[in-house]
């Protein structure tokens, strides 16, 4: 019995380093949890990582001749509504566009930054192909990116147009307010304006009929003759200051342009109206 009860701890000492050995083997090929790995699977990148918020491990499929840098971060924050923020440089630092394909990207070793943490990623290196091969997968490529795009064209033109149609409708819930003040600051702009071409002619009018007056009925036209010649001089010299001024002819329809627009901008003061906002606003609805 003492014999056998000393092989017996002899054998569990045996079996126990043996497990400890195997648990510590075992355990030293668990990927870390935080670590983020690239490995290819049917010829497609896997890309594992930890999610912030659920701390559970995630793989993100990567179609790399369609997949850009952007739709990849924008896949992370879809998935775990805790990534704020998500990033990608290069090895030296330098930060990739959201445009970069992911074919490209997984070329060479990046760092994934997600809320701040930055994670060093190693890929691995793909065989070096033939020239003549290589140029047969670039034709391919080119012709799988064409074919993609002419499928989802269609998809792609009804989210532009929607998007398009929010965007106008929300221009217009924005200009409506402004349309209604500017209606009513043109109108009270148009009328000053006509009552000020019609003060002009009332005065002209009056000026003639002196002129008239004082030729036939007070003085003679031998009188009045270097009058009216200093008054025509007058307005000619008027005239000149005028363009001298505004860098404009003297014109009827150029000085009621002129003065609307100084009634305008002057009444939209008044009123609160901010002409660059409408401006802005009109412009973007064009566009």
């Amino acid at each position: 019995d003492g014999l056998n009860h000393e092989c017996v701890s002899v054998l569990c000492m045996q079996l126990c380093g043996n497990l400890k050995y195997y648990q510590s083997h075992l355990y030293s090929t668990v990927v870390p949890p935080n670590e983020v790995t690239v490995n290819y699977k049917h010829g497609l990148p896997l890309i594992t990582l930890t999610l912030p918020s659920r701390k559970e491990r995630c793989q993100f499929v990567v179609k790399p001749m369609s997949s850009t840098v952007g739709s990849f971060l924008q896949d992370l924050q879809n998935e775990d509504k805790g990534v704020k923020t998500a990033a990608i440089f290069t090895a030296d630092g330098s930060e990739i566009s959201a445009s970069t394909l992911m074919d490209i990207l997984l070329m060479n070793d990046f760092k994934l930054v997600i809320n701040k943490i930055t994670y060093d990623v190693q890929c691995p290196k793909k065989e070096k192909l033939s020239m003549e091969h290589a140029t047969e997968m670039d034709n391919v490529k080119s012709l799988v990116h064409r074919l993609f795009m002419a499928l989802h064209l269609e998809e792609f033109q009804k989210k532009r147009e929607h998007h398009l149609l929010e965007t106008i409708d929300h221009l217009k819930g924005q200009l409506q307010p402004l349309e209604q003040i500017k209606a009513g600051i043109e109108a009270r702009s148009e009328a000053k304006t006509s009552g000020l071409l019609w003060t002009g002619l009332a005065l002209l009018s009056v000026q003639g009929g002196a002129l008239a007056w004082l030729t036939w009925w007070v003085y003679s036209w031998d009188i009045m003759e270097p009058v009216t010649y200093f008054i025509t001089f007058a307005n000619s010299m008027v005239f000149f200051a005028y363009f001298i001024i505004t860098r404009q002819d003297y014109t009827y329809s150029a000085v009621k342009r002129r003065q609307f627009l100084h009634f305008f901008h002057k009444k939209s003061k008044k009123e609160h109206f901010d002409v660059v906002q409408y401006n802005k606003l009109k412009e973007d609805l064009a566009k």
